[in-house]
């Protein structure tokens, strides 16, 4: 039996409820679109109290973009075990999982919303960019980068989001599609740098020595193959 009397929250878990449910709001809408007042009502108090653990719109939107970009830097993590194609894909899909599930947020964040200019929202974006260039070199087992295999990562960690970003706008393209293209275009970035630079070559060659024919690097190449006009 319930007496219905509601738990009292400690400063913290408020705080908590307060980022997750303003997040929620900023996942479907854009920032600019949703007010104190809405978020309140949300979390079930008053407008005053919000204030209590934020002192503003603008503190709480950067507690929850931090919060979302801790979820979606998690989400570059793949165990690092087996054919680089097929992780790359996984890596993919959950990145995409976060852009589908958080629209408007991911939007707001990378084109900028309420913080716009914010040296704290920056960071958040940039620590993003920066832990999933991390989790590529990762993958590739590179310590210290040269110039032309950073230029490569960075780039296509760029056109991740870009890609993202104009696939939001009307979801033209099948998802499924575009996750594969990127794991592609990592591939064609890679290749086209080992046209001109011997350790580029080098990381090439030990990446496609474990790919199998029917993986993403595999399908890649047959795609090419294709394109070349027959010898007469």
């Amino acid at each position: 039996m319930t007496t219905g009397v509601r738990r009292r929250m400690g400063v913290e878990e408020r705080r908590q409820q307060l980022i997750a449910v303003a997040l929620e709001l900023f996942s479907h809408r854009s920032p600019d679109e949703v007010s104190i007042d809405e978020i309140a009502t949300a979390a079930g108090i008053s407008r005053p109290l919000v204030y209590h653990y934020f002192p503003g719109k603008l503190s709480l939107y950067e507690a929850a973009l931090r919060k979302a970009a801790e979820d979606l830097a998690e989400r570059f993590r793949e165990p690092r075990e087996g054919p680089l194609g097929a992780r790359l894909l996984r890596v993919m899909g959950r990145f995409f999982d976060f852009v589908d599930e958080h629209g408007p947020g991911f939007s707001a964040l990378m084109r900028g919303g309420p913080a716009v200019g914010s040296s704290a929202t920056n960071a958040l974006i940039d620590s993003v960019r920066q832990a999933a260039y991390e989790q590529i070199l990762a993958h590739l087992d590179i310590r210290v980068p040269s110039a032309r295999l950073e230029l490569v990562v960075r780039s296509w960690v760029s056109l991740a989001e870009s890609t993202a970003l104009l696939w939001l706008d009307g979801r033209q393209v099948p998802r499924a599609e575009l996750e594969l293209q990127l794991v592609h275009d990592f591939g064609a970035l890679t290749a086209v740098s080992a046209a001109y630079d011997d350790e580029m070559a080098a990381i090439l060659r030990r990446v496609l020595a474990t790919e199998p024919p029917e993986g993403p690097f595999g399908d890649l190449v047959e795609r090419l193959v294709t394109l070349v006009p027959s010898p007469r």
